[in-house]
Order: C-alpha cells, then structure tokens, then sequence
C-alpha cells in the first residue's frame, strides 16, 4: 500500500508548479527595479531604517509612481485605493536590509501577480517611424509626457502633436531625426 502511495506523492511534486524557487532572470522586473531604487533614495536620504520610518517612505514614494510601478503599489497596499495592505512585508524586510530579490520572492508567494508585472517595451523615438505605430502606441507616447491630444481624430493627427512636443520632452531624439 505504501508503494503507491509514495507514487501518487512523487506524482503531486512533479506535477505542482514549484513557487518557492528562487528567481529566475527577469522574474519580478518592475518589482526588483521598483524596490532596489526605493532602497538607494532610503540610504540617500540617510534615513533611519526602522519598519515604520521605511513604510512611511514608501508610501510617499507611491504616490509619485505611474503605470506599472503605481500598480505595484496596488498590489502591495501602498496606495490610497488599495484592497489589501502587505507593506510590512516590504518595510519590515528593508528595514533590516534584505536584498531586494529575496523580498519580491517572498511577495510573489503572497501575491502572484506582483511578478506577473513586466514594463512596456520603451520606443526609441530617435529611429522610430510614427507612422507605422498603432495609435495606441501613440496615445501612449503623450500620456507618458503628461500630455494629451484634444481634438485629434486621426493617426495624423497623433503623430503631428507628437513632433510638436518632442523637442520639449524627448529633445535628443528630437535633434537626432531626419524626418522633421
């Protein structure tokens, strides 16, 4: 009876996804990056690293984040709209200098989808032609600007406000196209 048993077992921990292996490369992209630069503002700022002083700083910090960083501080209760509050699991470990990795490792147990977070490919606005991206892309492009195009109805009109604007926000790439 046994010998079946210890087969049904061996089965269950081949079958069963592993989740308490270490990280692989990029594993936990935005949560890595997010954290190990939260981590250098703490030792620049020379504060005192304590769980309730690096919490309060993290909270501070996510209310300047966008886009994936913002929904990382979803996920982990760091901002005001969050369902769920798991932030001692990240001040608490910081505070006592625990690598990064190590802590979004023990976070992708709690919550899995703050490993799922990957950044958007950036576009090199130096080589690339507007005209072959989707308006989507575009729109993306000003949002990430902190702009908007009001009135624009067509691709067109897209890519007209962002050659506008590029010498503002992206002046390199700007300086660097031909096509203007």
């Amino acid at each position: 009876m046994w010998g079946a048993g210890g087969l049904v077992a061996a089965v269950v921990l081949v079958l069963v996804p592993n989740s308490c292996r270490a990280l692989r490369e990029g594993d936990c992209e935005v949560c890595v990056s997010f954290l190990g630069r939260f981590y250098q503002s703490l030792i620049q700022d020379k504060v005192e690293f304590t769980a309730a002083t690096v919490e309060k700083a993290l909270l501070r910090y996510c209310k300047e984040t966008k886009g994936k960083e913002n929904r990382l501080c979803y996920y982990i209760g760091a901002t005001s709209d969050a369902a769920t509050k798991i932030t001692n699991e990240v001040s608490k470990p910081l505070s006592n200098h625990i690598p990064v990795e190590k802590i979004c490792e023990k976070l992708k147990k709690k919550d899995s989808q703050i490993c799922e977070l990957k950044y958007d490919k950036q576009i090199d606005l130096s080589t690339v032609d507007l005209k072959k991206l989707r308006v989507k892309d575009l729109k993306k492009i000003l949002d990430e600007w902190g702009e908007s195009c009001k009135g624009c109805v067509e691709k067109s009109d897209y890519i007209r406000k962002i050659n506008e604007l590029m010498p503002k926000y992206a002046p390199k790439a700007a300086s660097a196209r031909t096509d203007l």
